[in-house]
């Protein structure tokens, strides 16, 4: 190892897109100080890692019951048993100086068996709710980071000893902040984005609560909205009848350069979702999602409402009415933008990387 090379970092990680990009952030910013990165993973996170930036990758067993059935649940032990072994034989070849997992079911092999190994650990929890698997290491674990100061579904020693470090941000996202928000004297731009989980209430909902909204400041609405590839159609239709200029399309991949422009987001309660909100300074109006496990984006959006950035409504009470009223009064209030505005900016974390490497740099150094 050279004096330029901290060793090697085997990072946990997969399931999804949200546990993923966490740990490529983590990734970049521990290459950057001189550390080799490796990714453990199974064959669902590797649909995420094109990009990851790890000089090598561990493809684990591993699995989750769908179900309460004894023998969904003794599939699912036998997997991750089957990862833990492969995880601990890659860990001694590899010899990693620490260890760090983003939740969900693939993270569970590589943490416990760099544990079993004596290892030292880290998780990190994205969202405001401890998940199953982050639940079942945590008291096992070096170090446990987390997003946001609510940390619910931890017993009292894990809350005690979490480190709050945010969630990094995609690059273009993290170069928001700091940047003013758009004068509100001209258009007032909407940005609405979905979500591939039940997306369809703010598809279909979001363009008609638009269009009942007064004359006066529906004249000056500008909308750019996600929408499912099957409401595309309808929700087109209803902003030119209303004669709102909009943009209606399934995915934007400039969402950086929209979200720069947008006076107020329309969306989920994401864990991602609403760190980026934070980062970027931009008022919300969320709707949670109903079925998140544990009520999770609910908990993830309190960090904001209470800051006074984003009004919650929840999925049960979200009506044409309900939700045009909720979007009035956002947009009718002087200077109420620029205030909640304000207030996201000002729980922003967006330097969370690099706290997390810290993290995980002082935990190293206690092997």
């Amino acid at each position: 190892m050279s004096s330029t090379d901290k060793g090697v970092a085997l990072l946990a990680a997969g399931g999804t897109g949200g546990h993923m990009f966490p740990a490529e952030a983590l990734a970049r910013e521990l290459i950057a100080r001189g550390w080799r990165v490796v990714l453990a993973t199974d064959a669902r996170g590797a649909q995420y890692a094109h990009d990851f930036p790890a000089e090598s990758r561990i493809a684990l067993s591993a699995a989750t019951a769908k179900s309460s059935s004894p023998l969904a649940i003794a599939r699912a032990v036998f997997a991750i048993s089957t990862g833990v072994g492969q995880a601990a034989a890659a860990i001694g070849k590899l010899k990693p100086r620490v260890a760090v997992g983003f939740g969900g079911y693939p993270s569970l092999p590589g943490l416990i068996a760099a544990s079993m190994r004596g290892v030292p650990t880290v998780i990190h929890e994205q969202n405001a709710v401890l998940g199953r698997s982050n639940r079942f290491l945590a008291r096992r674990m070096t170090a446990v980071a987390c997003a946001f100061p609510t940390l619910e579904r931890a017993d009292s020693r894990t809350k005690a000893r979490a480190v709050v470090v945010g969630n990094p941000v995609r690059p273009d996202i993290g170069a928001l902040y700091g940047q003013a928000y758009p004068a509100t004297d001209g258009r007032l731009r909407i940005l609405v984005t979905g979500g591939s989980q039940g997306a369809r209430i703010l598809s279909e909902t979001v363009p008609r609560a638009l269009a009942q909204i007064a004359e006066p400041i529906r004249a000056r609405l500008s909308v750019r909205q996600q929408a499912r590839q099957e409401s595309l159609d309808a929700a087109r239709a209803v902003y030119a009848d209303a004669a709102i200029e909009a943009q209606v399309a399934p995915f934007f991949r400039d969402m950086a350069a929209r979200l720069a422009e947008t006076h107020l987001v329309i969306g989920r309660a994401g864990a991602s979702t609403c760190s980026e909100l934070a980062v970027a300074g931009r008022p919300a109006l969320l709707v949670p999602l109903k079925i998140a496990s544990d009520d999770h984006q609910t908990l993830n959006a309190k960090h904001l409402v209470d800051a006074g950035a984003a009004v919650v409504l929840k999925e049960d009470d979200v009506t044409v009415d309900s939700l045009a009223a909720a979007i009035q009064n956002l947009l009718a209030e002087p200077g109420g933008l620029e205030r909640r505005a304000a207030a996201a900016r000002s729980v922003a974390m967006p330097d969370a990387a690099a706290r997390l490497a810290d993290l995980v740099e002082a935990t190293a150094r206690r092997l």
